[in-house]
Parts: structure tokens; sequence; C-alpha cells
């Protein structure tokens, strides 16, 4: 694993305000041989959630720079690129304003994984839209669930609304088409760049109405697209066609070089 902060290896004490404040944002992005599919997406997410949270522009050419850095060619590994300024303190978070690019790695897994079976947990993230790092709850329920004989958790609201997975979007087969949860979620870019082809919408979608769909799969950018073999009671039995379809579109997108 590599560990790098603004291009320098981090230190412990660097790291101190990201681990006891948890306040950033970030972004994990596939890179094989050197390369990124929704490299600008990527790039556009980091850059929106730094003015969100820092109130600053980042230098996203940089941020190429730094990964690029640390993707050797012939390999396949996960690029995690978090955002936060050590400088913060829990008095006067409004000074910080001067964020730093953390850039991490792990090697990648698979392209096709196993189907996930997934239980529904109650849970709305806070500021929905940006990719936080405060991932507490996040992890605390994938940790219920996994407890409870499933492999990872999938939020819904209150009134049962399906939102989204723990580091994951969701996607149901309609037809021939795919329906998107509507509602406060974060758009990954794995979802935003399978939803490019015209056949996705949105909809709400409720916990009730999961046995109206033959098949529903999970994106993100790690693994792409994953089948879910199981919500909570509700059975799919075989993968769908259509989600193997979905990975194989997926795959032959062009990657941006780094």
């Amino acid at each position: 694993m590599t560990a790098e902060l603004d291009g320098h290896p981090v230190t412990p004490e660097q790291l101190e305000t990201l681990a006891l404040t948890g306040y950033g944002h970030f972004t994990s992005m596939r890179a094989d041989d050197g390369r990124v599919r929704g490299l600008d997406l990527h790039l556009q997410r980091l850059n929106r959630d730094a003015k969100t949270l820092f109130g600053a522009d980042l230098d996203t050419d940089r941020v190429r720079w730094l990964a690029r850095r640390v993707a050797p060619s012939g390999s396949s590994i996960v690029i995690r690129v978090t955002v936060f300024d050590p400088s913060l303190s829990l008095g006067e978070p409004d000074k910080a304003t001067a964020p730093r690019i953390l850039v991490t790695t792990r090697p990648a897994g698979p392209p096709e994984l196993p189907p996930l079976r997934v239980q529904t947990r109650v849970y709305e993230r806070d500021l929905p839209a940006t990719k936080s790092t405060g991932l507490f709850a996040t992890v605390a329920h994938r940790r219920a669930a996994r407890l409870d004989g499933y492999d990872d958790a999938l939020f819904t609201t209150s009134d049962g609304t399906i939102t989204e997975g723990a580091t994951w979007n969701v996607g149901f087969i309609d037809g021939t088409d795919v329906v998107w949860p509507q509602g406060d979620i974060l758009s990954g870019v794995t979802m935003q760049l399978l939803a490019l082809d015209g056949r996705h919408g949105t909809r709400r979608i409720s916990v009730d109405d999961l046995a109206e769909f033959p098949g529903t799969f999970a994106t993100n950018a790690a693994v792409g697209v994953r089948a879910i073999a199981a919500i909570d009671s509700q059975d799919y039995g075989a993968t769908h066609q259509m989600i193997a379809e979905l990975r194989k579109h997926y795959l032959a997108i062009v990657a941006d070089l780094l």
C-alpha cells in the first residue's frame, strides 16, 4: 500500500486531524495499467466537494499527477484520493481553507465477483451528495448486516424508500431498462457512466416494490457491476442476463490515461 501526502510519504502526525475529526472528502478509482474509467468525473467530484467542505478550488491537474505517481503500468489498483486540511481545529473549523491531497492505494480485486446478499438498514447520510470521509455509520451498518448473515447493507429512509448501498449505488432491471432509486443519494461515477446509454431512468423505489424487478445489481468504481442475489427475504435467483450485458458494456468503456 502506498500513502503519500502531496507527493511525499505521509507521517502519523499529518494524519492526526483526519483520524480524530473525520472531516474531509475523497474519491476512489480503479486504475488498470494506469488508466481510469470516468477520470474526469472523479476529478469533478473532488473539486466540487472541496468547494463544499473547504470553500477551495483544487488543482485537478496536480491531483492527476499525484495519482499517476502511484499507478505503475501493468498493475490493477484502487487509488483513493482524500482531501483534508491538517490544520483544522474542532473549535474553529471555518478556518480550514487549505486542503491537502492524500493518495493511498490498495490492490484491486477481480472485475467480476460473486453476487451480493444485502440487508436493508434505515440510514440517511449527512450531505448525501458529498463523498465524505465520515464513514462511521456506513461501517456500523455494514458490520450489523454482516453479523446478521448478509454481505452488505442497503440503505433506506424511515418510510422504506431505497437510496443506495453502503459504498455503492443500486440499480434495478425493468424490462430492457435500468431504474435507479430517486432520492438523496451520491451519484457514483460508475452509475453515471452506465446511464449514458439512454436506457436508464429514476423513480422512487420502496422495499415494498422489490418483487416487481427480475434483477438488481450494485455499482462502484472498484468492482464495476456486481449482481445482487437477494435483498432481505427477496431472492432474485439466477443472475439476470442484462446484468452481464451491463458489465460487458462498462468494461468496454475507454479508460483515460492518468
